[in-house]
């Protein structure tokens, strides 16, 4: 039986995954997995293929071993892994609670790395792995630290496993998009902002893309195994100008325009 994992599946960018690698039809089912079983089961709703639903938690261990058991009940060829699961917190070290800390590095780092390793003895010559970074993994982001610490660690984790699995035909790509406008992604990140009621330390998300655009673009990258997935302009123009420039020179640069724009998020 050939199939995808998709963590992060209930929403945002897991979920377009999910519509997306069902319209090609090259899987017998697709394994949704997040915790929220109800938003799950309405992605598993809108599918052609037949899908798995697995509720669990990443950044815990009990969550991974959950995706283990069923890896091991079943035995399936996995043609598609997409880690998808993660979050971001937006503000200063003085804002995020160290439990959001704790489980952002958690499941970004931590979650992603552990998913990967209990699926990869099921996975073989053809086998497409991507791990969901972020432009953020490029340079240090001060009011992302955190975030873009974590995304940093993922993309460097899949760059080296890219090169150690190329003798056996698998390969892995570590997609990083720009802002998304159309996942919950930034709406999470400022939660604390907004609760605490302090200022913005992002003030504009200008040309933000679309779920659609950027799964569309990392799947194309990945079918030719590009080991690195940069869907837009701004996260090419990003990746190339952080190996030229200097992280203070980045960070300068970040600081500026993270203060230009109204808020508008189109």
């Amino acid at each position: 039986m050939k199939i995808a994992i998709i963590t992060g599946a209930s929403s945002g960018l897991g979920r377009e995954f999910a519509l997306q690698i069902d319209a090609l039809k090259e899987v017998d089912e697709i394994w949704l997995v997040a915790r929220r079983r109800d938003r799950l089961e309405e992605v598993g709703a809108l599918l052609k293929t037949t899908a798995r639903v697995i509720c669990a938690d990443l950044s815990v261990r009990e969550g991974v071993i959950a995706v283990q058991q069923a890896l091991e009940a079943r035995a399936p060829h996995i043609k598609y892994l997409v880690n998808a699961a993660g979050f971001g917190k937006i503000g200063s070290y003085r804002d995020i609670p160290l439990d959001e800390i704790d489980r952002m590095i958690d499941l970004n780092c931590k979650g992603a790395v552990d998913v990967t390793q209990i699926c990869l003895p099921y996975c073989s010559r053809g086998s497409k792995i991507l791990e969901i970074c972020s432009t953020a993994a490029f340079q240090p982001f001060q009011y992302l630290n955190v975030y873009a610490a974590s995304k940093s660690f993922l993309y460097r984790y899949s760059r080296a496993l890219n090169t150690e699995l190329m003798a056996e035909g698998i390969d892995v790509t570590a997609v990083c998009p720009y802002w998304i406008k159309d996942t919950e992604f930034i709406s999470v990140a400022e939660e604390g902002q907004r609760d605490a009621g302090t200022p913005s330390y992002i003030h504009g998300f200008p040309f933000a893309q679309t779920s659609q655009e950027v799964v569309c673009r990392a799947l194309g990258d990945a079918k030719i195994g590009l080991s690195v997935s940069t869907p837009g302009l701004v996260c090419t123009v990003h990746r190339f100008a952080a190996k030229i420039l200097s992280a203070n020179i980045m960070m300068a640069l970040w600081e500026h325009i993270r203060k230009m724009g109204s808020g508008s998020r189109d």
